[in-house]
């Protein structure tokens, strides 16, 4: 009887087993599937043929890429696009007061034989160019040196007169 029970169950254990597909080895995964469709995304769709459809008979192993699609190159990707900038708030340029600019060419234009100055008009300091706090300040306009000096502004303490 012992004998009988166990060869019962072990019937049972193996027609469990064959009542459910087994996926083949060779099955790609969903992430697989529709990273080849994103691949092959335009062929796909010439062929009138949804995502949908496309990953489903992906993962069964029957799919079928267009003739017109180009095969995924293993060798050169292009590199992605560079990351932005980190933010930085840009000055405001609050050219409303006599001889301030709102750029550097406008002020050239202006003064050509004087240096051009980037001043902070909340600190009445101004900046040349090249250095660090030229153009960068939160408020602020650009200006000829010597309207600059008229105004009563100064150099920065830093910072020598080219």
């Amino acid at each position: 009887m012992r004998q009988f029970v166990i060869h019962s169950l072990a019937a049972a254990a193996i027609g469990a087993l064959l009542a459910f597909p087994i996926a083949p080895a060779f099955a790609k995964t969903a992430a697989e599937c529709n990273a080849e469709y994103a691949a092959n995304k335009a062929a796909i769709r010439a062929a009138k043929q949804t995502e949908k459809d496309f990953v489903a008979a992906c993962r069964a192993g029957t799919e079928t890429i267009p003739a017109t699609a180009a095969a995924p190159t293993a060798g050169y990707q292009q590199p992605p696009a560079p990351a932005p900038p980190p933010f930085a708030p840009s000055p405001q340029v609050g050219a409303t007061g006599a001889g301030q600019f709102a750029t550097d060419a406008q002020a050239r234009a202006r003064c050509p034989s004087d240096t051009v100055v980037w001043v902070n008009t909340k600190s009445n300091v101004y900046h040349f160019a090249g250095k660090r706090d030229y153009g960068n300040t939160k408020q602020g306009a650009y200006m000829c040196e010597a309207d600059a000096k008229a105004a009563g502004d100064r150099a920065a303490k830093n910072e020598k007169h080219p």
